[in-house]
């Protein structure tokens, strides 16, 4: 509108002013401040880390080849954000940096009531913006797990699994995961 002063972009700097149990990100120009992981979407994070990073990281039962974090804080372009869990294949990321300023090859957020539309409605699209090739959004209380395809610039849902069965999963469809152990308090 005319006359309305220019919205001020936040900065790296304004991440300082968070509160230690939250989380800041940058997205969208925006400061966003949110709740910690806690409860099941911890012990979720943590089983599917435990899981994925012995295969794909250190190729014990698996084909290694990736770089799987926790919670790593990403810049790219002026935007932050913070994923659950992470991935890079090796072949793009043969040096783990101090700062991450590329986007991962996956991303994985475990939803929670008070992060659910930040999640959905902000961090799917960044991730899209970013390149991000996969993504998967958890939610723990319901025993699901939904796994997407960035096509084109778009997210193309490649499934929804539920409950505990054992299913294969892009892109480390080269395990069996038991979603079961996703669930275990």
């Amino acid at each position: 509108m005319a006359g309305q002063p220019a919205k001020r972009l936040a900065t790296y700097a304004d991440l300082e002013s968070v509160p230690e149990h939250q989380q800041g990100e940058i997205i969208g120009g925006e400061l966003i401040v949110s709740p910690r992981p806690r409860g099941r979407a911890t012990v979720s994070a943590s089983h599917l880390g435990g899981i994925l990073i012995g295969p794909f990281r250190f190729g014990v039962g698996g084909p290694g080849g990736w770089v799987i974090l926790y919670e790593p804080e990403i810049r790219i372009a002026g935007e932050l954000a913070i994923p659950d869990l992470a991935g890079w294949r090796r072949e793009r990321m043969p040096v783990v940096p101090e700062t991450f300023e590329m986007a991962p090859d996956w991303a994985c957020e475990i939803l929670s009531p008070s992060t659910e539309a930040l999640d959905r409605g902000e961090k799917m699209p960044l991730y899209a913006r970013w390149g991000v090739g996969h993504s998967w959004l958890i939610d723990a209380s319901l025993k699901t797990i939904e796994v997407f395809r960035l096509d084109g610039g778009s997210w193309r849902v490649v499934g929804t699994f539920v409950g505990e069965r054992k299913v294969r999963l892009e892109p480390f469809e080269a395990i069996e995961l038991d979603l079961s152990l996703l669930w275990a308090i």
